[in-house]
């Protein structure tokens, strides 16, 4: 392996975690200043390579995924982020699929899609920020059983819905 990437400045980074009945393996790869890239990519500082291995109840998955980055990191650091990014995205589309059924939505004329789809991310900000322990599902429920729970949504509100 060491032959393939002779004479090029990389870096690596692995880690496995186990739990929930799954086994998760993901494998980074930073190549720094790479040469030959399209000139149209004059500020590509690095290309990232994660390539992720699931396993869930004798079943195994397999995926990989290219990054282009500005910055020059290290694999380990590159990794953290990408698995940050997709626990945001993830958790936040989890959120507008089971509290709004967002999934379930069959608007497709116009801009009507992309106007619901801002109205559904600023009603779970306020429901996020609403009073009470209850999860997302169940302030979505009261607020539309009770006006007095609906009132209580904009108090959380500051004017500012991507806080």
């Amino acid at each position: 392996m060491a032959v393939d990437f002779e004479g090029v400045k990389f870096d690596r980074h692995a880690t496995v975690e186990t739990g929930h009945g799954r086994v998760e393996e993901r494998y980074a790869t930073v190549i720094a200043n790479p040469a030959g890239l399209p000139a149209a990519w004059p500020d590509a500082a690095a290309i990232i390579q994660v390539n992720r291995e699931r396993e869930v109840n004798g079943v195994r998955t397999t995926a990989t995924h290219y990054y282009l980055s500005s910055h020059v990191g290290t694999a380990k650091e590159f990794a953290g982020l990408v698995r940050g990014h997709w626990g945001i995205e993830n958790g936040l589309h989890w959120v507008l699929d089971v509290v709004f059924r967002e999934d379930d939505g069959r608007t497709r004329s116009g801009h009507a899609g992309a106007n619901l789809a801002m109205l559904r991310k600023a009603a779970s900000a306020l429901l996020k920020r609403a009073p009470g322990k209850e999860s997302p599902v169940t302030k979505r429920l009261q607020v539309g059983w009770d006006d007095d729970d609906l009132r209580l949504v904009p108090a959380g509100f500051s004017g500012d819905l991507c806080a």
